[in-house]
């Protein structure tokens, strides 16, 4: 009420009250002052302060006051800095008044507040003044916090701070409000990605930058936006008569045209400090929109168009492969992973890798949804992990770039990544691809690295590996590759009939199942007989363990009977043929002659509720983990002996003396006979003598007269200097080279080393007698041998020739023609402009052994005993050469090696006649072993230990530390080990199988061969032309697991796995 009693309001307080001033009676210059008194005081304050210290202070009071200081810095810094969980709660404190301050702004602005009088506090001034309250105590901590409180002072947050905070409390003293600079509020938006980053919300670069651009374009915006509605809504003082009412989104929108040039004219500044601040406005507007929106853009742009996260919704099995992912790399490792043989297993693939699939990649990608997922990222990244959901994965795949120039590098970068995905989820399965054998050893140092789970697939190792057994046994690398590789049978009538037989076989997997309770007490041999006689399947290994209790794998096993649930190792067409073994029941299936009838019967199901019977399935069982990786895997009988016995029968069913078919044998009074099997040809006196005599082998008396290595697998000699395996061409043309294998490779002197040691090592296996060793010599480079010497050194029977596979005089002194296997390898850095010309030399070196020729009187085979047919014409022509393998790197060179091949162009490459004879082997038929290691550990094991001579976690644990192989005291638990079979190629003619040979089936011939001498027979290598043509080709082709029913030729041989034989 006023004076006289009535309830109206004077004029001068109306017009206050409704923001109607008179120009003398505006009080914008107190909340100014305020603020400009405050920032002096301050600045005043603080220079005062350090004038006070630099001349009162002593040394003494500084400590003292600086350990106080340097106390509530670090505690302010602490809290500032979001490093505890004060500090994240702080921060989001912040943010949060920080935009509801600016909401409340919002809402002043654009219900036309300017300035009014007030008799009662409205609610959002008494929130605003709330909010203050709470960035003084902000302002204060950040100023404890700073380093230099005088710079503080002239901050851009600081400057903020003292135009916002003390107007709000003079408006309580005033009793009126002002909007005034409120405005510059919104600058702290600039700190929006800063708290996200605090809060770990923002992690990437990109997004970091480009919510910087964006908070920085929307605050200076919406900051003159509110200059400008303060200007224009208050007037050009001291009269203040020409302003106009214009909502704040009215001035957002006047500021957006004037920054982008645009100048629509409908909106514009009518006071002089609104056009002079448009100008200024217009110049650094401008500036920013034509910087700010650009980089805007090109981070939008760069989006990762395959961003985004994995969402499993479907909850199905998953792996993430990643490394080296190109559309050739993709497709290959899919083609054999999402292969139709593998039953109804349904993994999707879900790819990782930095760049942007090409055109073709993505049109793949679409036709393979949702089976194929592709994201971009790393596996260096842990958020890109989460975004794959790299925990949950089944594996993850690490691919490499087999044609890198630098192996040792690309290792590096693949070991790199296993470290990082075990380093963010140790549980997760890991799968790699490595180059180079020696770098295995650095996974080793991987503490999360479990090789009972974790599978590591080098190429070297895999690649010498094949080439070595191929040594042996010519063509088993065509068998191997194809077994662990799943193909199509694409055997059809307009192929040639050695066609259809080879292709018959290339649809012939490895897999694991668990034997049926009828297999229970039988032998290995019986067994054996049994699936393949009734089953159609062959078995050529299975899971026995130890006195340990820990699982190994015995292959063709000859004094092991069958356990309850032991898993056998089979090579069929499919899966589901293999199945056959776990539903076969003796009472029910004895007399079922069709194979589909052999399912689940009354029995299995009744045994089912009294056995705890585990079947295995393609895939790595979860039991793997009790897999023994120690103490090597058991091959053969002989390894077994002192672990399992327990499994021992009391008659050894092997090939005995004294067997009606056994050949009569002469003894020479001179030496002790050497005992052989009768698939192996006897060497006669003379010739060992001569072989000891050129080659240095002769032993003393006080030598054991075979030493082995620590382990028992490989054979083993003392270390010797590399000048005294090097010898001239004169020297090495002196020496008796008969049944040798010469290794040719093309290197440089500084060269990536391949790894020789994996070519030779299978090449001295402990089960190979010590004069069925083969002498290796190597032709190249001395200076490249000479690095890889020292993982050589000791192996005995190796030779080194400084020459070049390309000199006919250096092959004919290493008797090339003579030997029974001449490989082709090069470690040079293969061309990446030009993938064509990466295998150049394999090439001409192998056309240069085609074109030779040789005399007749340098291809006298010294009389060996055999009693086969006699050799065809032809031996004086390279082409004619026993056996020449080459690696080929790049897969359509393989049409060169041998002009006269009769192959169409575009001929896959496991057709191509060079593959399907053994002849060549390519790298890249070493991507299915990927998807073996996943679906089959067992399977993968089984193939390395067949490759490798028979290689233990224990020797290779020993070869890690770098002091190569040691000696082994020749114990009888050590020599045990040396007792187990081996692969072996033998032939029909002059055998004691010979009798088969004429029209006879290979049903037959396996059972004989299993049953009588304890060889199992796994494959046929029969010559392209069987016609009795003396000029006809002396190439054979591999023939796989064939059926029963097969008819042999005289000339065939078989691949076996052969018992040990003292």
């Amino acid at each position: 009420m006023n004076e006289s009693g009535s309830d109206e309001i004077p004029g001068d307080d109306l017009d206050c009250a409704l923001g109607q001033f008179k120009p003398e009676d505006r009080k914008y210059w107190c909340f100014l002052l305020s603020s400009l008194l405050t920032f002096f005081t301050g600045v005043l304050m603080v220079v005062a302060c350090r004038l006070i210290s630099c001349i009162f202070s002593t040394d003494q009071d500084e400590r003292i006051h600086a350990g106080f200081i340097n106390d509530a810095k670090e505690w302010a810094g602490e809290l500032l800095s979001g490093q505890t969980k004060a500090g994240k709660a702080l921060n989001v404190v912040v943010f949060v008044i920080s935009i509801t301050s600016q909401l409340i702004y919002f809402y002043d602005a654009q219900s036309g507040l300017v300035e009014k009088c007030i008799d009662d506090y409205p609610t959002s001034l008494k929130f605003d003044v709330s909010l203050n309250i709470l960035f003084m105590a902000y302002f204060f901590m950040r100023f404890i916090a700073a380093n230099d409180k005088l710079v503080f002072m002239f901050q851009l947050y600081s400057m903020v701070d003292f135009f916002t905070i003390p107007p709000s409390f003079v408006s309580l003293i005033l009793g009126r409000i002002w909007i005034g600079l409120r405005c510059l509020r919104i600058l702290r938006l600039n700190c929006f990605p800063e708290i996200l980053q605090y809060l770990n919300i923002l992690e990437t670069a990109r997004s970091i930058r480009l919510l910087q651009l964006v908070a920085m374009f929307m605050s200076i915006w919406w900051t003159a936006a509110g200059f400008i509605h303060l200007i224009e809504n208050y007037g050009d003082p001291p009269f203040f008569d020409n302003k106009q009412e214009l909502s704040y989104f009215e001035c957002v929108y006047c500021m957006i045209v004037t920054m982008s040039t645009v100048g629509y004219g409908d909106i514009f500044p009518a006071t002089l400090i609104g056009r002079l601040f448009q100008i200024l406005f217009l110049v650094v507007g401008l500036a920013m929109f034509t910087t700010v929106i650009p980089e805007a853009m090109m981070l939008l742009g760069n989006r990762r168009k395959f961003g985004g996260s994995y969402k499993n919704e479907r909850g199905k099995t998953f792996i993430v492969v990643s490394g080296h992912i190109t559309f050739e790399t993709v497709t290959s490792f899919l083609s054999d992973f999402h292969h139709a043989d593998r039953e109804d297993v349904d993994v999707e693939a879900v790819f990782l890798h930095p760049d942007e699939p090409e055109l073709e990649f993505v049109g793949f990608l679409k036709k393979k949804y949702p089976r194929v997922r592709y994201f971009q990222g790393s596996l260096m990244e842990s958020i890109d992990l989460e975004r794959v959901q790299a925990e949950s994965a089944d594996a993850v795949v690490i691919l490499t770039n087999k044609y890198c120039q630098f192996p040792d590098a690309e290792d590096a970068s693949n070991i790199m990544r296993v470290i990082s995905v075990k380093d963010y989820c140790d549980e997760t399965r890991v799968i790699i691809q490595l180059l180079l054998y020696h770098n295995k050893s650095y996974l080793l140092n991987i503490p999360s690295w479990d090789e009972s789970r974790d599978a590591v697939v080098c190429l070297a190792e895999f690649k010498l590996g094949f080439i070595a057994q191929s040594c042996l046994a010519p063509g088993f690398s065509t068998m191997m590759s194809n077994l662990f590789a799943m193909r199509a049978d694409l055997s059809c009538p307009d192929r040639q009939q050695w066609q259809n037989e080879y292709l018959q076989g290339t649809g012939c997997e490895m897999y694991t199942e668990t034997l049926s309770p009828s297999f229970n007490g039988m032998t290995f041999v019986q067994a054996a007989e049994t699936c393949f006689v009734r089953l159609k399947l062959l078995i050529i290994a299975i899971e026995v363990t130890n006195e340990e209790g820990k699982s190994e794998i015995a292959i063709n096993p000859q004094r092991v009977r069958i356990r309850n649930s032991t898993v056998g190792y089979f090579i069929a067409q499919d899966a589901e043929e293999v199945k056959r073994v776990v539903f076969f029941c003796k009472a029910c299936h004895e007399n079922v002659r069709n194979l589909n009838m052999i399912v689940k019967c009354k029995c299995a199901l009744l045994k089912e509720q009294e056995l705890d019977k585990k079947v295995a399935s393609p895939r790595m069982p979860n039991s793997l983990s009790t897999v023994s990786t120690g103490n090597g895997f058991a091959i053969g009988a002989g390894s077994l002996n002192s672990h399992l016995s327990n499994h021992l029968l009391p008659t050894n069913i092997r090939y005995r003396p004294g067997h009606p078919e056994t050949p009569s044998r002469t003894h020479d009074p001179d030496i002790q006979p050497i005992s052989l099997s009768p698939f192996i040809p006897k060497l006669p006196t003379s010739l060992q003598k001569q072989l000891e005599i050129d080659f240095g082998f002769q032993r003393a008396e006080d030598q054991i007269e075979y030493k082995f290595d620590s382990t028992g697998i490989f054979h083993w000699c003392p270390a010797r200097p590399f000048t005294d395996v090097l010898v001239s061409r004169n020297q090495i043309s002196r020496m008796v080279l008969n049944s040798h294998v010469v290794v040719c490779i093309f290197a440089e002197p500084d060269g990536p080393l391949i790894g020789l040691r994996n070519l030779v090592m299978p090449l001295r296996a402990s089960n190979l007698q010590y004069h069925e060793l083969k002498h290796v010599v190597i032709v190249g480079c001395a200076q490249y041998v000479k690095r890889e010497w020292e993982t050589l050194q000791n192996m005995p029977k190796i030779s080194v020739l400084n020459g070049t596979p390309m000199s006919r005089a250096d092959l004919r002194s290493v008797n090339v023609n003579l030997s029974d296997m001449c490989v082709i390898l090069s470690a040079k850095i293969s061309n990446v402009e030009d993938p064509s010309m990466a295998d150049k030399e394999a090439v001409l070196a192998s056309l240069n052994i085609n074109a030779m020729t040789f005399n007749k009187s340098d291809n006298q085979n010294m009389d060996f005993g055999t009693s086969g047919p006699q050799m065809r014409n032809g031996e004086v022509l390279g082409s004619r050469v026993r056996m020449v393998l080459t690696e080929v790197v790049n897969d359509s060179n393989i049409q060169y090696l041998n002009p006269d091949d009769d192959d169409e162009p575009g001929t896959q490459l496991y057709v191509t006649q060079a593959f399907a004879t053994g002849t060549a082997l390519a790298v890249s038929v070493l991507d299915s072993i990927m998807s073996t290691a996943y679906y089959n550990h067992q399977a993968l094991t089984l193939i390395k230990s067949l490759i490798s001579g028979g290689m233990t976690p224990e020797l290779e644990i020993i070869l890690a530390e770098g002091a190569g192989i040691q000696p082994g005291y020749s114990s009888q638990k050590l020599l045990d080990k040396c007792k187990r079979c081996k692969l072996s190629q033998i032939s029909i003619a002059g055998s004691p199988l010979e009798r088969f040979g004429s029209g006879g089936k290979y049903e037959d011939i396996f059972v004989t061969a299993l049953k009588n001498h304890g060889i199992l027979c796994i494959g046929l290598y029969r010559y392209l032309d069987t016609s009795e043509n003396p000029n006809a080709s002396t190439a054979r082709y591999v023939i796989t697991n064939p059926p029963g029913d097969f008819i042999l030729h005289p000339t065939d041989k078989i691949f076996v796995f052969m018992p040990f034989t003292a």
